[in-house]
């Protein structure tokens, strides 16, 4: 960076907050993690080139505001970012006002505040950044880039539960999440694979959190995500769907509390709970224990029964997208959903899927299916740049 226009992504996650810097022109400057965040913090990051740039560690009693603000102070004393013209931060939930990104007011921030209850382990942490930079960085414009705006195209059939409609009007609606990654995906698409763009796609987003989402000509209309995080497939340590009187019965008959089955469904469920081993999908497969086995199966099954739902509420199938960490990088994992896929004349390549190639089913497929990674964080720097460059808006602090 030279021209001190950086555009700075936040990430933020329950113990960590990954960011990165982009250029005027949308290239990566560096990228970074600040870790072990209320255990033992640790900033780390690179250069665009791959070149380390710094390795920091503070005490554990070192706060949120304490460990943004020294994150700030180091990204500012970077040569050419010290005049970072916005901020993009990813927001779980954006309910359903917002189809889009939006520039953070405090009104709007009062209102996301409003709707942690729906994803209490997400929410509050996409939140803290915002309100620690509003405090510190008054007049730099933050953006808010929303997991749930790319799928407000949702048919309102698709929104609906099957509850009283008093409920649904309190909130009680599929919303949908991993937007930005299908978003992203959805304008690939029409580079990487024109046809599949104008017609049916399902993109599996397969990684410690994992989804599914339907494309018609690039709109969602369709995703295995509901009201919350927990909801649709097996993931690292959320179970995704369960009958609700699963969890009547565990608090009535078995004497747990509200707390503690949050505490399992978001924690200790998914390949976590199953296997008893891990929730990382690396480990399971490299044991040989057969309740990792299991958890293994577990995921492939239920993913490869998403798509046949999926499949069905678009009409059929055209191109079959895999991408983020699993849905990228495990060849295994693939093969064993393609595998249960086989009923749609889906035929995988062995060798091309061996090879992580770009395309990896067979030219007589009837599905084409594709590897694509995945970029949130230049999906939130687009937005970002687009939205506060054009506006004179910026958040000059936080509601008390």
């Amino acid at each position: 960076m030279t021209d001190g226009r950086g555009i700075l992504v936040v990430n933020a996650g329950s113990s960590s907050v990954k960011f990165a810097v982009f250029g005027p022109d949308l290239t990566v400057q560096l990228r970074g993690v600040l870790e072990g965040i209320g255990g033992h913090p640790r900033l780390s990051a690179s250069d665009a080139q791959g070149a380390h740039l710094v390795d920091r560690t503070w005490p554990a009693e070192t706060d949120i505001h304490g460990l943004i603000g020294a994150l700030m102070g180091w990204i500012e004393s970077q040569p050419g970012a010290g005049d970072l013209v916005a901020v993009g931060h990813r927001v779980a939930i954006g309910g359903l006002e917002h189809s889009g990104p939006a520039m953070v007011t405090p009104e709007m921030l009062a209102k996301l505040q409003g709707l942690i209850p729906l994803a209490p382990l997400h929410q509050p942490r996409n939140l803290e950044p915002i309100e620690i930079i509003a405090e510190s960085h008054p007049h730099l414009p933050q953006v808010a880039c929303f997991d749930t705006a790319f799928h407000r195209t949702l048919p309102r059939v698709a929104q609906l539960y099957g509850l009283p409609r008093a409920v649904s009007d309190i909130g009680a609606h599929r919303y949908g999440f991993h937007g930005l990654s299908y978003e992203y995906i959805a304008g690939r698409l029409p580079d990487v694979d024109p046809g599949g763009a104008a017609g049916r796609t399902i993109v599996a987003h397969l990684g410690s959190g994992a989804s599914l989402c339907a494309l018609s000509v690039g709109k969602s209309i369709e995703t295995s995500m509901g009201f919350s995080p927990l909801s649709g497939l097996v993931m690292g340590t959320r179970p995704g769907d369960l009958d609700p009187g699963l969890m009547i019965w565990l608090i009535r008959e078995h004497g747990m509390t509200v707390d503690q089955v949050e505490a399992m469904l978001y924690q200790d469920s998914g390949l976590k709970g199953v296997s008893g081993i891990s929730g990382d999908m690396r480990d399971l497969l490299a044991s040989t224990d057969p309740a990792a086995a299991e958890a293994v199966e577990l995921f492939a099954y239920k993913a490869a029964a998403g798509i046949g739902a999926l499949t069905a509420a678009l009409g059929g199938l055209d191109l079959l997208v895999f991408t983020a960490g699993i849905g990228e990088h495990s060849p295994a994992i693939r093969a064993a959903i393609c595998e249960r896929c086989a009923w749609l004349g889906l035929r995988l390549s062995s060798d091309r899927n061996l090879g992580d190639a770009p395309l990896i089913s067979t030219r007589d497929s009837a599905v084409a299916v594709r590897v694509i990674p995945t970029d949130e964080e230049r999906m939130v720097a687009t937005h970002a740049a687009s939205l506060a460059l054009s506006s004179a808006l910026p958040m000059e602090g936080s509601p008390k």
